[in-house]
């Protein structure tokens, strides 16, 4: 019996801090969501900056679960409706106009939980330096279509009439070709030589290595989804 008041009594101990723990683990992780979803949002990258506001929303619902006044947690959601239906919307300046919302909401919170040292502001630098902020493959679209678009069906023959059309093959063709690579592309589209293609008649499209990046982003998604 000894024994057992003795283990209820380190369990009853320990709690608060394991809850203290739990929190900080997630208190983290929304900092960095926080600022992944400025970033997303502000270069209008709505599919990354919905998955952003779908983490929030999950690891604000368990830090509703362990704070002892879970209602504390309800005006932040409220806020991140509003961002929500910025990104709905995709609407820069309504998604900022929201985002400042939902930023200063979490510090109301963090002051009214004893924790006003605690301060959240609107990003300044990248959170992490090894991602991509910008839509890449909404990039590498509009570059297909402005570049190659002339010459070469992009994505539906049946919705695309090019003005000029010697005879190159369409992108669907060319992606479901069993030598189509993301390596091959690149070394294609960062040729020196003048002219592309069989016939000499391809113009090099003289790209960017981050505009080369995009095409290769693009045309990797629309091989992925042809396949599904």
């Amino acid at each position: 019996m000894g024994a057992i008041i003795v283990a209820l009594s380190a369990s009853s101990v320990a709690a608060p801090s394991d809850v203290s723990a739990a929190l900080s683990d997630l208190m983290t992780r929304l900092q960095l969501q926080h600022a992944k979803l400025w970033f997303a949002g502000k270069l209008s990258n709505w599919s990354l900056a919905n998955y952003e506001i779908q983490q929030i929303e999950a690891n604000l619902d368990a830090t509703g679960r362990l704070l002892a006044n879970p209602s504390q947690a309800d005006r932040a959601r409220e806020q991140i409706r509003a961002v929500r239906q910025a990104l709905q919307s995709k609407d820069v300046p309504a998604f900022m106009a929201s985002y400042a919302g939902l930023t200063n909401e979490c510090n109301g919170c963090h002051r009214s939980s004893g924790y006003a040292w605690i301060v959240m502001q609107i990003p300044l630098t990248l959170p992490v330096p090894n991602q991509l902020f910008v839509d890449q493959v909404s990039e590498g679209r509009a570059i297909v279509n402005a570049t190659c678009g002339t010459c070469h069906v992009v994505a539906d023959a049946a919705k695309e009439a090019p003005a000029f059309r010697p005879s190159p093959p369409a992108f669907p063709e060319i992606i479901s070709r069993p030598s189509f690579s993301a390596d091959g592309l690149r070394h294609f589209l960062t040729s020196g030589h003048r002219r592309l293609g069989p016939d000499q008649a391809m113009p090099n499209p003289r790209l960017t290595e981050s505009q080369v990046e995009a095409v290769v982003a693009y045309l990797e998604t629309l091989r992925a989804d042809q396949r599904r």
